[in-house]
């Protein structure tokens, strides 16, 4: 499946590492990017890091009785307790791996990969950083949650490297969030950190389901410190 993508790329020319960022259900990835701009007054960007927006296909959607919408995949219905549609989680997860292969195509192993989202774009950094690829770098989650059946928390109970790291998670929740209560996403963080899953949840007081530009900063920073420049040498060889 071929996805618009928006990207920034990087202000010191060729990058060094790569972030995905998934919009939530309804959007584009170029939504996303404004978005960003309006919080910050300014574009999530650095040096030698490429952001990218895709956007998701448009197909109908259940909770909105059918009607075309730019989501990820299906949903039965938007609660935690609601059956996992995996025949369309399946269909995005192949268009996921050709997001990450076309970056290692490029020289960037997944350890200098991060994958984030909002609301329905969290859910899938979720799915991509612990059923697709747990080699990455990180994984944030903004105002999203996990189905209670999860496919993610049979992947990583049956993990066949239960010895190695998992990807680092941070986790954002809105504690008036009336979409997706803020209990949910709580849920979903400590079943994964019951997994071997280390990371942190943050609850962002007096907030509904949105960004926030603090939260948008502290990602920022963590992006940082997760992906730092290169040393030349290593450099060279991307």
């Amino acid at each position: 499946m071929q996805l618009v993508k928006k990207t920034i790329n990087p202000t010191g020319g060729k990058h060094s590492a790569t972030v995905i960022f998934f919009h939530g259900s309804g959007d584009t990835g170029s939504n996303l990017v404004e978005w960003v701009r309006f919080l910050l007054g300014r574009d999530l960007d650095f040096p030698h890091i490429k952001l990218i927006y895709p956007t998701a296909p448009l197909q109908p959607y259940t909770p909105l009785n059918g009607e075309l919408s730019n989501v990820w995949f299906d949903r039965r219905s938007i609660t935690i307790d609601a059956k996992e549609n995996r025949k369309s989680l399946a269909s995005i997860y192949e268009t996921v791996h050709e997001l990450i292969n076309e970056e290692e195509k490029l020289g960037i192993p997944p350890e200098r990969i991060i994958v984030g989202g909002f609301s329905m774009g969290g859910a899938l950094a979720l799915h991509t950083a612990y059923h697709l690829n747990t080699d990455l770098a990180g994984v944030f989650a903004c105002s999203s949650f996990l189905n209670r059946d999860s496919i993610v928390y049979d992947s990583l109970k049956n993990r066949t490297k239960p010895g190695t790291d998992l990807p680092e998670l941070k986790m954002f929740h809105g504690s008036r969030d009336l979409m997706v209560p803020s209990s949910w996403g709580q849920e979903s963080y400590d079943e994964l950190t019951k997994l071997g899953v280390k990371g942190q949840f943050s609850l962002l007081q007096n907030t509904l389901h949105e960004l926030k530009k603090r939260e948008l900063l502290d990602i920022q920073e963590w992006i940082s410190v997760k992906l730092p420049p290169l040393t030349n040498d290593l450099q060279n060889k991307l």
